[in-house]
């Protein structure tokens, strides 16, 4: 089946049909480098990755631009208020968006364009818009005429009449047209600036992107992406700009737009002042849960914010985790070698069977082609999972359970996301760490408050047990004699007996404490056992 993906331009589903076989150039607009991004930039960020992910699984050569605007009046007005120089303020938010982007599992794209490093780019193509009779030029600022471009408005699929009638105008005696748009603005003295044919100044934000996406993909590329807020007027003047200066080839084959992250039903947005930063997201929820929750959605529908969204959506991907842990636990036990070494033994020992997977794997296909629907791709990385969970219950075939694991594992990569487990401790040397260790201490106060002497003496022998001088927390955890089985041994214990005593919000304190420190708690017919999960 043939990738089919939603065309703003054409408002219709099509065919992917790239400009080269076997090819995908895209390009997407990145962000103005005046401040973290915030949760709506971060679901288009999201949502290109994916989409570029999902070609190169499908067997595509991807060829993936995302620029920074790092020149922009927000930027210099940002600057001014910090005392900064632009330049310096916008290599900062840079290097703070490679840090979020990471975070939310956003590969860095084949090319990062700044706009301050084309700037001759910019200024060539204005020249050649001003030699066609497409821009004039005055008093040190260039302007597109857009009405000498006929096919204007067709991707927001609004005439020069509409726009007039419904867009809020500043009024310029200057411009030939009130929807004539700013190629090159005149720069004050003090202001930052290059020099031009047309005097010092900086270029508009649309020719920006128009110069960039040329140079590094040519005309006719294939995907141009952004946020549905980019329709108008951004990508509707790069396609004048753009095709204008191309003397009427095709700008890009198609345009693909993400919707909004709203709160209470409003466009998240920093005008709107509405807005959560990642950064501050992250402080309650690691970034993966973010982008399971931003995926878990079609990238053309509308995500409310909704921190117990975020809360479910750490629950599933967790799901998906115990999922593969428990079937690599079944592959350890018999095989008696580390599931990363087994190479494709499932394969090996089939014979000529088509595999258990292979009907997610169509299952997977399918919506993904349909227009990227990563909510329904997601729906079958559960069905999957749930398969997976039966096979190992029901101890059917070995080969079936790696088949249906290293299925789960890639497929779950394709949207962005590890659920294979690497087990560790949570140190790297087998011994406690201090997180650990002031539970146990905050236990021991706990029952030393409430005069419960039978769980003094208890803890006390059970970190005798497990090699600890039991002098202070700080003290027990600098020193080398714990062994983490030991002493979650004692945890798991300590927890049992709280819930013998139906103290619940003392078990569900141990539970959520070790969950903090990596360490997952789980109930299982054969008693509690816990799980630690790299850092």
């Amino acid at each position: 089946m043939a990738i089919r993906l939603y065309n703003t331009l054409s408002r219709q589903k099509e065919e992917f049909v790239p400009r080269v076989a076997g090819e995908a150039a895209m390009y997407a607009c990145g962000p103005t480098t005046y401040n973290f991004f915030h949760l709506g930039n971060a679901r288009m960020l999201v949502v290109f990755d994916m989409v570029r992910r999902y070609f190169a699984y499908r067997g595509f050569h991807v060829t993936y631009v995302q620029n920074f605007t790092d020149v922009d009046d927000k930027i210099i007005r940002r600057a001014s208020e910090e005392g900064k120089s632009p330049g310096d303020l916008a290599e900062f938010y840079i290097r703070e968006y490679f840090a979020d982007a990471e975070a939310l599992g956003i590969l860095p794209a084949d090319i990062h364009p700044k706009a301050t490093e084309h700037i001759g780019d910019m200024i060539a193509m204005i020249r050649v818009l001003e030699e066609k009779g497409l821009a004039y030029a005055v008093d040190g600022d260039v302007y597109y005429a857009v009405t000498r471009f006929e096919p204007y408005g067709k991707l927001s699929g609004r005439s020069l009449d509409d726009m007039r009638a419904g867009e809020r105008i500043e009024i310029d005696e200057r411009k030939a047209h009130p929807m004539d748009f700013a190629l090159w603005k005149k720069a004050a003295p003090e202001e930052l600036g290059w020099e031009s044919p047309w005097g010092r100044g900086r270029p508009g934000w649309h020719i920006e992107c128009s110069a960039m996406s040329y140079k590094y993909l040519g005309s006719d590329f294939d995907i141009h992406g952004g946020g549905g807020d980019l329709v108008f007027p951004h990508h509707e003047n790069e396609i004048a700009q753009s095709e204008g200066f191309m003397d009427g080839q095709r700008f890009a084959r198609y345009w693909m737009h993400n919707a909004f992250v709203t709160v209470n039903k409003e466009k998240m947005a920093k005008s709107q002042g509405n807005f959560f930063l990642v950064r501050e997201v992250l402080e309650k929820f690691a970034g993966e849960v973010i982008r399971f929750y931003l995926l878990n959605a079609h990238y053309r529908s509308p995500v409310d914010f909704d921190w117990e969204k975020l809360d479910m959506a750490a629950k599933g991907l967790e799901r998906l985790r115990t999922c593969v842990r428990l079937a690599d636990e079944r592959i350890r036990g018999e095989k008696q070698a580390p599931v990363e070494a087994l190479g494709d033994f499932g394969v090996e020992n089939r014979g000529s069977g088509e595999p258990v997977s292979a009907g997610f794997r169509r299952d997977f296909e399918e919506v993904m082609d349909d227009d990227f629907n990563s909510a329904q791709g997601m729906a079958v990385l559960f069905d999957l999972a749930r398969e997976l969970n039966s096979v190992v219950s029901q101890e059917g075939p070995l080969a079936d359970v790696w088949d249906l694991r290293k299925t789960l594992v890639e497929l779950a990569g394709v949207l962005g996301f590890d659920v294979s487990v690497k087990e560790s401790t949570l140190d790297g040397t087998g011994t406690v760490t201090e997180g650990i260790m002031k539970l146990v201490w905050d236990l021991y106060q706990r029952a030393l408050e409430s005069q419960d002497e039978d769980t003094v003496r208890f803890i006390r022998s059970g970190c005798e047990a497990a090699g600890i001088e039991f002098v202070s927390y700080q003290e027990s955890a600098s020193r080398e004699t714990k062994d983490i089985n030991s002493v979650m041994d004692l945890v798991l214990a300590l927890r049992a007996r709280a819930r013998g005593a139906k103290d619940w919000a003392g078990a569900d304190m141990i539970r959520d404490h070790c969950k903090e420190n990596g360490i997952v708690i789980e109930d299982t017919k054969g008693g509690a056992r816990f799980v630690i999960r790299g850092m």
